[in-house]
């Protein structure tokens, strides 16, 4: 009798998870910085936050640049381990490249080294959908969500949310209930005009609205009081000049050293044999920024075991830049740029979070986006991988404790 009774217990206890499933809806906006939401711009998202959990900021990873970052909130690892250390970046065994211009290449699944969130919901019998995000489009039918949109950095903002609302008025058997958004606005009127430009403003005050509308949206449905949100951002943004540039490249020009970026990162592969030499160059120069070898590189940094990263990584001080003689045009004319270390604050996202799911009220230090997988995962009531990097205990706090 007592078997029959925790048998009935836990059978109706799976029917009804079954049918009340959490919705998740995770929203991005690239390049906003931990501070815009003090700027007096934006009334829907402080309201939001007011209501639900707000944290003083959000960690990247590093590098802290747009893909490697969705990847990381999206895993639940470093970039050391999920296999995008970059916005671009070279296999220089199989002479193959990864870029997020390359249509080809962000589909291809040899790149992509973790386990999405969606893959683990789906593996789990949660449907899922994405409108945009780094890795979403991979060519494996099994490690894409069961709905996506193959990014169009000119859809409007009103297209993306009608999309979002005509899958959550799918039958139930059929709607998402975890679904990602993407927004790209910020980061690029702050690289183009700078974090404390007129235009930025316009920028972030923009998103705001197109979260009013989002919401507002989503209050007609009659998933009004059913829905999460967590709104995120990869990264932060500084302001950068001409004036701040180093040529790296003229200060070892002699060695024929192989280069990766320009910017608030290099990469630099000397010939092996003149590697210690142009390292302890390099460490003579150093003047607004600091050279590394790779295996001596910072454990804070979590970025040294990927066989893609070059022997010498060099990482500028806060707005300044490193360059190489063939250094693209966007270095000299952009206003605004990303990529330092993860730790300066000027890198650091928001993360703020609302719905039945979390807390209300609720005001906390920083995050870490490693973090959002396993707090997902604990959302769904479903197992993370054993694999990750990002720790539950970290952020787990921020939900309601029933």
């Amino acid at each position: 009798m007592k078997r029959y009774i925790i048998c009935l217990f836990l059978f109706f206890t799976t029917l009804a998870y079954a049918g009340n499933k959490p919705y998740v809806i995770l929203i991005s906006f690239d390049g906003f910085r931990w501070d815009y939401l003090d700027r007096e711009l934006t009334p829907n998202l402080n309201k939001l936050a007011d209501e639900g959990v707000r944290a003083l900021s959000l960690r990247p990873a590093f590098p802290s640049k747009t893909f490697p970052n969705h990847i990381s909130l999206i895993t639940g690892m470093y970039p050391d381990n999920h296999g995008i250390i970059g916005n671009y970046f070279k296999d220089t065994i199989k002479h193959k490249e990864y870029s997020l211009g390359d249509t080809a290449a962000v589909k291809e699944p040899f790149w992509y080294l973790g386990e999405a969130f969606w893959e683990t919901a789906e593996r789990n019998g949660i449907v899922t959908a994405s409108y945009f995000w780094p890795g979403s489009e991979i060519s494996l039918d099994y490690r894409r969500p069961t709905y996506y949109e193959k990014y169009d950095h000119n859809r409007s903002y009103r297209e993306k949310v009608k999309g979002i609302i005509n899958w959550l008025k799918l039958p139930d058997d059929k709607r998402p209930h975890f679904i990602t958004l993407y927004f790209h606005d910020t980061d690029t009127y702050g690289h183009d005009y700078g974090p404390d430009s007129p235009e930025t403003n316009r920028a972030i005050a923009y998103l705001d609205s197109v979260t009013a509308y989002l919401v507002n949206e989503i209050d007609k449905t009659n998933l009004k009081d059913s829905v999460n949100y967590i709104f995120v951002s990869d990264h932060g943004m500084t302001a950068i000049a001409p004036e701040r540039t180093i040529n790296i490249e003229e200060i070892i020009e002699k060695y024929k050293c192989s280069f990766q970026y320009d910017g608030p990162v290099m990469f630099v592969n000397p010939p092996k044999d003149k590697t210690e030499e142009v390292y302890d160059l390099l460490k003579k120069s150093e003047n607004h920024f600091k050279v590394y070898k790779k295996e001596e590189m910072p454990d804070y940094y979590h970025f040294s075991s990927h066989p893609f990263i070059y022997r010498l990584i060099l990482v500028a001080d806060l707005g300044w830049s490193l360059r190489t003689n063939e250094a693209p045009e966007w270095l000299d004319e952009a206003k605004g740029n990303h990529g330092y270390d993860n730790n300066l604050i000027d890198m650091h996202g928001i993360f703020l979070a609302h719905g039945p799911a979390f807390k209300s009220s609720y005001k906390t230090g920083t995050l870490w986006n490693i973090d959002l997988y396993p707090l997902l995962c604990k959302i769904f009531g479903i197992s993370t991988r054993s694999n990750i990097d990002g720790k539950l205990e970290r952020i787990e706090f921020i939900l309601k404790e029933n």
